[in-house]
């Protein structure tokens, strides 16, 4: 008796839960999915090769509308050619709340970037389908274009787009321009932001952390506390091309010799102070580039990034300083254009509690931790509130063949997204 009275006990407190607070995704399903969104692109490594236009990018949308309308979604292409699929809310007065990510890859890259937010949104709709549950807000589910080439879609979105930057080539060798109307888009309306401030009431976005801390400190689910602003520049040094064989070594005007210096003083100048900032030079390309000649010339880059702009200019301002000298010592000259620049993006605190709660609510181990990378996140949050949950990557690894994140980790980001959705909406 004292088993069955127990037990009436237990289906009593389960029957006073709110039915959503019950609900799971299907993460066998979910998986699946990414699976199978997999083999578009597919590499012989294991990776993906999906650049935003191409053949294999355009089969992998049109296999994503299909799942979202699976998710009994109203699917449609915007003028920037994101895929947006909605559901009406029970209360037509309050604003849509929008969640997704992107499925475009970088040349050679991974299986998970993006990807996992992407169906992880499609399959939290569909779960919401399949219980019968209509949110308060309207849902947007959307996935947005070229998150790799430079968050076109989202940027299109909140910002609009400038003509020039259209005519831009693109890694499938098709100009934004082409690749937006190849997609459904119709780029010569972009010039004004698609979406106002305050059309949304938040956005959401699940996604795979493309760094370490996780997986190393083996935390099931990162609060993300906001996305770090950058500043690129092209970094040109000009020197005096010369015979490698007849030019005295204290008479030389080396370019390549100030790259290197520049180099280790980008390195020294971000570690010589506190806090997560980052700076790195990436590309180096010298001219003439003969071996029995002296460069007289080196076309390089500069990636500093921060979650407080003044933290940037501060690594900026150093970088600078260390630059005079070796121009001094050289005889070389620095010119610094800046090609792009963002600032940080903060997350909202009631999304973080949000998705803090909800994680724990699933017994999950939650830490809060910045982005590193940019996301359309970023952009969108010049319209909305925003949150963004990740999960672990293993051993830190993006945007690589090996790129990998556990089945039940993207299960649990799913979960964590589904939660935090119903609690936003209430």
């Amino acid at each position: 008796m004292k088993y069955i009275a127990l037990f009436l006990c237990f289906l009593t407190f389960s029957a006073a839960l709110p039915a959503q607070d019950r609900i799971l995704i299907n993460g066998e399903r979910l998986n699946v999915s990414l699976r199978d969104l997999a083999e578009f692109g597919k590499t012989p490594e294991g990776g993906t090769n999906r650049v935003a236009y191409s053949d294999d990018d355009l089969r992998a949308r049109e296999f994503t509308i299909r799942l979202m309308r699976e998710a009994k979604l109203d699917v449609s292409i915007d003028l920037a050619g994101n895929i947006i699929g909605r559901r009406a809310g029970s209360d037509a007065s309050l604003k849509p709340i929008m969640i997704g990510s992107h499925i475009d890859s970088v040349p050679m890259g991974g299986r998970f970037d993006g990807q996992v937010g992407s169906m992880g949104a499609i399959e939290v709709a569909r779960t919401l389908a399949e219980k019968g549950i209509t949110l308060r807000h309207p849902l947007e589910v959307i996935i947005f274009q070229n998150e790799e080439g430079g968050t076109v879609g989202s940027t299109a979105l909140a910002a609009g787009i400038l003509p020039e930057r259209l005519d831009l080539v693109t890694n499938s060798k098709k100009t934004i321009r082409e690749g937006i109307k190849a997609i459904g888009g119709d780029p010569d309306k972009l010039t004004r932001p698609l979406r106002q401030k305050g059309d949304l009431a938040g956005y959401l976005e699940l996604h795979i952390e493309q760094g370490g801390r996780l997986d190393q400190q083996k935390i099931n689910i990162g609060v993300v506390e906001g996305i770090v602003g950058l500043s690129w520049w092209e970094v040109t040094i000009t020197g005096f091309a010369n015979h490698a064989g007849t030019t005295p070594m204290d008479q030389r005007q080396d370019a390549l010799l100030a790259a290197a210096k520049y180099v280790e003083a980008v390195n020294r100048a971000a570690r010589s102070m506190t806090g997560r900032q980052v700076a790195t030079v990436g590309k180096i390309q010298a001219f003439p580039g003969a071996t029995n000649v002296v460069p007289g010339k080196v076309v390089t880059s500069l990636d500093v990034r921060d979650l407080d702009p003044a933290k940037i200019a501060q690594v900026l301002d150093k970088i600078r300083e260390s630059v005079k000298q070796i121009e001094a010592e050289t005889g070389t000259k620095f010119e610094f254009k800046q090609t792009s620049a963002s600032k940080p993006a903060l997350t909202d605190a009631g999304f973080k509690s949000a998705i803090d709660a909800s994680a724990k609510d699933l017994g999950l181990t939650t830490f809060l931790l910045p982005s590193g990378a940019g996301h359309d996140a970023q952009e969108i949050a010049d319209l909305c509130p925003i949150g963004m949950i990740f999960v672990p990557s293993r051993d830190g690894i993006s945007h690589s063949p090996r790129e990998f994140s556990r089945p039940e980790d993207i299960t649990n980001g799913a979960n964590v997204l589904l939660r935090t959705l119903l609690r936003l909406d209430q």
